[in-house]
């Protein structure tokens, strides 16, 4: 059996990636009340480096494998992406766990459409069906609640969170310009190089003073990202993405266990309406993908 003929070993570390990014997620959520944004920004990245570079040096990879052709091509995407965690993670504090997450499965949908309005591509009828969906997964999630004054908070973190997608969804669209002649450890290196960067520059906004515990779950929250986004890339060298394609969805059931468990957060009304028409339309957007060809193998979707 070949290093990439493993598909057990794939499927294991895709469920394993998505247990360690919901974990991570808890953790961002669990100190957003009282730590700055980019102050959480700056941790969960400067830590996820660690894990990232000792992979890229077990497979040799480091720092030959930095070397770049595109560097404006990694800085527009690394841009994109750190404005999408500051996004993402400012949803996170306005909203449960599941339904950051949730939102953050516009990403693929969006990232179709850009990809006709970016690449050239054609917008095909499944194109058409997922924006749809996700549309309408997006408005059962938000209407309901608009005209509420006790649900502003709220209200804002669903702007944020598709404001997150729709920047990952950008970020994306780049990797697949710059994935020609970049390989998938760098372009994860100086995306999270980037974010540490992004959030260090937020420090004369002011930081607060990290008790124990908070500065544990920070420093944990970039070593579990870090992981994920290890255990993806190696769940994509092992197995094919049509494989894998079923267990991505299994990811949100942790969110949805931390919400009840860790958080008791019941799940709402719109959640469970909008949860069929955002993956149906995130599943016709991959499936899309892979027809296209996307370069999904070298370039894993980023997690926040």
């Amino acid at each position: 059996m070949s290093d990439r003929d493993r598909p057990l070993a794939g499927i294991v570390l895709r469920i394993a990636s998505g247990v360690l990014f919901a974990a991570m997620l808890v953790c961002v959520k669990w100190v957003s009340d009282e730590v700055p944004l980019g102050q959480v920004v700056f941790y969960r990245s400067a830590f996820a480096l660690l894990p990232i570079v000792l992979f890229l040096a077990w497979r040799r990879e480091f720092p030959a494998g930095l070397a770049t052709r595109r560097p404006l091509g990694h800085l527009l995407r690394s841009s994109l992406g750190a404005a999408s965690m500051f996004a993402t993670f400012a949803a996170l504090a306005r909203l449960p766990v599941a339904e950051a997450t949730l939102l953050a499965q516009l990403a693929p949908v969006l990232m179709a459409i850009g990809g006709v309005v970016l690449l050239g591509e054609r917008f095909t009828p499944s194109r058409a069906l997922a924006l749809v969906l996700a549309v309408g997964g997006v408005a059962v999630l938000v209407v309901p609640d608009i005209g509420n004054a006790d649900k502003a908070g709220q209200l804002s973190g669903y702007a944020l969170g598709v404001l997150g997608a729709s920047l990952t969804a950008a970020a994306l669209v780049t990797v697949r310009r710059i994935s020609r002649t970049e390989g998938a450890g760098a372009i994860a290196f100086y995306f999270v190089l980037a974010c540490t960067l992004a959030g260090l520059a937020t420090l004369p906004l002011g930081w607060v003073a990290l008790p124990t515990q908070t500065l544990t779950l920070l420093i944990l929250a970039g070593l579990l990202g870090g992981a994920a986004h290890i255990c993806m890339t190696l769940a994509l060298r092992f197995a094919e993405v049509s494989r894998l394609a079923p267990f991505e969805y299994i990811a949100l059931v942790w969110p949805v266990l931390a919400d009840l468990w860790l958080f008791g957060q019941p799940l709402s009304s719109g959640f469970l309406l909008a949860l069929p028409l955002l993956l149906g339309g995130a599943a016709l957007a991959a499936m899309e993908g892979r027809r296209l060809g996307w370069p999904r193998r070298r370039s894993p979707p980023e997690k926040d």
